[in-house]
This record gives structure tokens, sequence and C-alpha cells, in this order.
């Protein structure tokens, strides 16, 4: 990769993830410090999958693959250097900011931002003691870790100090994050294969949307009842708390955080009320309601819009049901669909859209989905084998290594590529998809809270890097797994050297990857779901008699939602039907102004020729 391709990758990564950012965070609204943090935390662990996947070999390999083609193949006058090689010294050094900064990030800052976001203190150096406060066990347990080793290598001499520490915190971190990676792997594998094969079938995505309705209605009904309680809070110190208090800043920062229409409810409450002043709450107890107000209207927005998407898909996976049997083979949507766009003009046009949702989608989703299971197959058996060197059992050495002796790099980077991208894709889509309660769920559509993002980012910062280990494991190139005598990656190079440590690198690394199997076999039969089930948490499992019932209730609130638009829509259309007639009657071009006639358009009588 020469230095103008590398500066192309870091310009298109940083767009990507500027990307995600504004589809699940708001970046009007919410905090600069939030936005930036989560940006930088997504963009150096993308970049870091996007570096390596195109630059798996070193420079040193490079030079010796070089001197082979220069020395087997005699009609070849001069070496080439591949597009991707880069000069010698760039990699190290960016290897090392980028991984030092990502980490810096997920261990330091991001819990310290996650506190200061959410506390619900009115000035920053109370946010900031808030933080410090709620992180003070977070960083106590690092500062004993840290003396700890201080002691241990004041016993050991021998070994240099700064190396030692470099090492164990790498391992340390790295062994964390595959603990997690296994987990979400195994999930990923087999869910996403299975989800592009389920979604061929629209009456299977027809009823798990109906079955979603069903729960983000209770949800978002929770969500309007904790809101109005809140409010009514907010009402009684309003109320208690002057405009000459000392505390009245206080209470307008809380009215600034509530929506506009209780807000003006509020007031009106307030200038008609004419009673004595209730008790005058604490400094306290208002942060407390600040906080309360902060994630209230959150999640009231967040219910809202996803019952708005679940209403959407459910009518648009019911126009495709109704359009299958088309003789026209037209599509036809329920409510009026404006094209926004060219594309949907004079392309996508209601035939094509017609072919696609009813005839060609169906197969295309089943073929992505068998691609999905031979990659998923793939990543398994090399997962379970990449330890064995003689012979070479895992399937992605096997391709890299019939690259290397053709001396083919550009298949090497192509299959690189693909590789740590299949898996980056099990990996990340699983930390998008995931829920825990209401402490961390990415929601589209700007929905997000702080809290939420960040906590991704510091997902992301502690996945990437042993992702990144165990695929150069699965291909071979980390010497201090697969024990093959072969030059170092800039990668792996600053690493440290993992053999310090041989029950992990000979243990741990080897072994524990193996569980990604029976990962999969428990996602397969959804054993995670049927036990969030029996614990009440209500998951879409076709054969129980319980998601029956709530597919039949989602069934029935779509039905609702569906008169409620229809009946928005034809009252939209009354009123541009009677704006249209009223500029045609009093246009003058075809009728004159009617003097208490009927009115040859309206056919209504007055003064007017309307009502």
């Amino acid at each position: 990769m020469s230095g103008a391709a590398l500066a192309v990758v870091v310009v298109v990564v940083f767009l990507l993830a500027l990307y995600l950012l504004q589809r699940y965070g708001d970046l009007r609204k919410q905090q600069r410090v939030v936005l930036l943090g989560t940006l930088l935390s997504w963009y150096l662990c993308f970049l870091i999958v996007f570096i390596l996947s195109v630059s798996p070999i070193s420079q040193a390999n490079y030079a010796i693959l070089i001197m082979r083609v220069c020395v087997c193949v005699y009609s070849v006058p001069k070496c080439e250097e591949p597009w991707s090689y880069i000069p010698d010294g760039i990699l190290p050094v960016f290897w090392r900011v980028v991984y030092w900064t990502s980490q810096f990030l997920t261990w330091m800052l991001l819990p310290f931002m996650q506190s200061y976001a959410r506390a619900g203190a009115f000035s920053r150096m109370g946010k900031m003691k808030t933080a410090l406060i709620e992180n003070a066990i977070y960083y106590g347990t690092y500062l004993l870790i840290f003396i700890s080793l201080l002691i241990y290598l004041a016993a050991h001499p021998k070994w240099t100090l700064t190396w030692y520490l470099q090492t164990i915190g790498i391992t340390a971190a790295n062994t964390w994050g595959l603990f997690l990676l296994v987990l979400l792997l195994g999930y990923g594998l087999v869910e996403i294969p299975r989800s592009y094969w389920l979604s061929s079938s629209p009456d299977y995505l027809l009823a798990k949307t109906y079955f979603k309705a069903a729960k983000i209605a209770v949800e978002k009904a929770e969500a309007e009842e904790n809101l109005v309680d809140v409010m009514e809070e907010v009402a009684g110190v309003h109320e208690s708390i002057r405009h000459n208090h000392s505390l009245r800043k206080c209470v307008d920062t809380i009215l600034t955080k509530c929506p506009v229409e209780y807000q003006e409810e509020i007031g009106r409450n307030v200038e008609n009320s004419g009673g004595e002043p209730s008790v005058i709450p604490t400094k306290k107890s208002l942060i407390n309601l600040h906080k309360k107000v902060i994630s209230a209207v959150q999640r009231h927005g967040q219910t809202r819009v996803q019952w708005s998407i679940l209403s959407d898909q459910a009518f648009h996976l019911e126009d495709v049901t109704k359009s299958r049997s088309s003789p026209t083979r037209q599509f036809t949507h329920s409510f009026l669909v404006t094209p926004s766009s060219w594309i949907r003009r004079f392309i996508y046009t209601s035939t094509v859209e017609w072919y696609w949702e009813c005839v060609f989608r169906q197969g295309f989703c089943r073929f992505v989905a068998v691609l999905l299971c031979l990659l998923s197959a793939a990543v398994v058996w090399s997962e379970c084998t990449f330890f064995s060197t003689h012979p070479v059992l895992s399937l992605f050495a096997v391709f890299i290594q019939a690259a290397e002796k053709h001396y083919n790099y550009i298949w090497i980077e192509m299959a690189c590529f693909a590789s740590i991208l299949f898996m980056c894709v099990c990996v990340y889509s699983t930390v998008f998809s995931i829920r825990f309660f209401n402490y961390y769920y990415l929601v589209p559509h700007h929905q997000t809270d702080a809290y939420s993002l960040q906590f991704s980012g510091m997902l992301f910062c502690r996945l990437t890097p042993p992702l990144c280990l165990n695929f150069l494991g699965l291909i071979h190139m980390d010497s201090a797994i697969s024990h093959q005598d072969r030059i170092q990656t800039s990668y792996t190079s600053i690493m440290g050297s993992m053999r310090l440590l041989s029950f992990i690198s000979d243990g741990f690394y080897i072994y524990y990857p193996m569980l990604v199997l029976l990962l999969c076999l428990a996602t397969f039969y959804k054993l995670g779901s049927r036990c969030l089930n029996l614990l009440g948490f209500h998951q879409y499992v076709s054969d129980d008699d319980l998601i029956s019932d709530l597919v039949d209730e989602g069934r029935e609130l779509i039905r609702r939602e569906r008169r409620k638009r229809q009946k928005a829509e034809d009252g939209e259309n009354r009123r541009f039907v009677r704006i249209f007639t009223q500029l045609i009657c009093y246009s003058g071009s075809k009728y004159p102004k009617p003097k208490a006639k009927l009115c040859p358009l309206c056919c209504m009588t007055g003064s007017s020729g309307l009502r």
C-alpha cells in the first residue's frame, strides 16, 4: 500500500465511522465530548481492521518474498513492489499510536466520560466530581494491580520493568477481549446466515414484526407513564422554587430538558395555581431529578421512534403479502409514496419493486445465506484447528500459504480482507444488536443515548486487538501461537512476546477459541432465547404458545395503527382537494366568480360558493 492508498483508506474509514455515528447518535443535541470520544474509538478500531486486512505481511516478509521472486523467476528482470507495500518504519509507528490510543480510550477515558454524561450535576465541575467518585473503585483496581506488579518485579530484577509491564498489560487486555470475542463471534457466525435465510420468507418476518410491535407497545406505554410521573415532579419543583430563589437556575436547566408541550403545560398550571408553595427541595434532589428527566425523555423518544419504524416495516410486509397475487405485477403500497429521488421515479418503479420483493428477493437471500454458512463453517473449523501446523488444517492458512507459494500478493490481500471482514461483521453486528435492559441499547435514527454510544466504543476497542490477533493466528502469521519460525508482522511486533506467559500463549489462546463450536450449537438451537423466555424476558421462538399470543396482539395493534394512519391520510387528502378546488374556483380562468350560485366544481352554494 503506497502512501496515497494509505491516505485514501484513512479517509474512507473516517467517513464510515462518521456515518455510523450520525445514524445512531444525534450530532446536534448530544455533548461534543461524547460524540468525539465515540467517533475516535470507532474510527481507530475500524482503521486497525482495514489496514491489517490489506497489509497482513510485514515489510521484512515482503522483502524476503520479493527476493525469492528474483531468484526463482528468471524471466522477470526486475522485482516490482506490491501495491500495498509501505516503506519501512511507517507501520510500526502507526500501530503503536493507534493501539495505545484505543487502549487509553477504553480503559481510562471512556469510563470517565460515561459517568460524566450520565451525571445530573448542573456544572462541569460537578459532573467531573461525580464521574471521579463513580470510577474510584474502577481506577483503584488498576492502581492495586500496578502496585502488585511493581512488587513482583522488584523480586525479579533480571527483567526489564518497562518491557515486562507492557507485555503483561497487553496480554491481560487481549485475554479479556478474547474471552468476550468468542462469545460474540459464536453468536454472529450462526445468527447472521440464519437471519438472511429467514428473511427470504415475508410471512416469518411479518410474524416477528408483530411480536416486536407487541413488546415495543408495552415499553412505549411504560415510557409514557414514567415521563408523566417525572413531569409531575418537575411541575411541583417549578411551583415550589420561585424566580428569586438561589436554586432557580437549576430548575430552569431542568425545564429546558423537558418536551415543549410539557413546558407549556407546566407554565400554564403555575399561572393558574395560587396556593402556597410546597416544601423546597435540596440541590441533591434536583440533581437526581435532572438525571431522571434526561433518562425519561430519552427513553420516551426511543420508544416512539421504534414504534414508528416497526409500524412502517409491518405495513410494507403486509403490502408484500398482498402484492404477490397482483395480476398486473405492480407493487401496491397501502399509503401514498411520493418518489423523493430519481432512482425510485425512473429505475425502482412499482414493477421493478414487485419483481424484487415477490420474485427475486427470496432466492437472493437464500443464496447469500448459503455463502455465509460456508464462511461460518470455515471459521469454526479454522478456530478449532489453527494450532496444527503439521499438517496445516486451518482453511484460511491453507489459502494464504498457497498464495505465498505462487507469490500472488493480490490474492493474499483479497483473502485476508474477505476473511477478517466477515469476522468483524459477525462480532460488530452483535455489538450493535444486543441489548442489556435499558442500560445499553444502540437505537438507529439518532436515538442512542450517550452512555450506550460510549459503551459501544469501549467494546470495540477491547474486541478489535484480540480479533486481529486471532485472525493472524488463523492464517499462521502469529508465531507466538503457531510456533513457526517466521518473521513477525508489524502488528504482532508491538504486542510483545506472548511466550513470556506460557500458560496464556500455549493454553488459553490455543484452546479457548474452540469453545466457539459449542456457542454456535447453543445459538443454533436458541438455548439463550429459551432461557430468557423462562425468566420472563420474551424472545421470538416460533414454537412457543405465549409467543403466538404476542404475535396476535401485535397484529391487532398494527391493524389499529393502520386505521389511524388511514384516517389521517384521508383527512389530508380531503384538505388538499378542498384547497385545490378553492384555487380553481377563484382562478377566474375557466369559471367566473359565483354569486350565491352553485359552484360547478365543489357543488356547494353560498355567497362565496364554498363553505
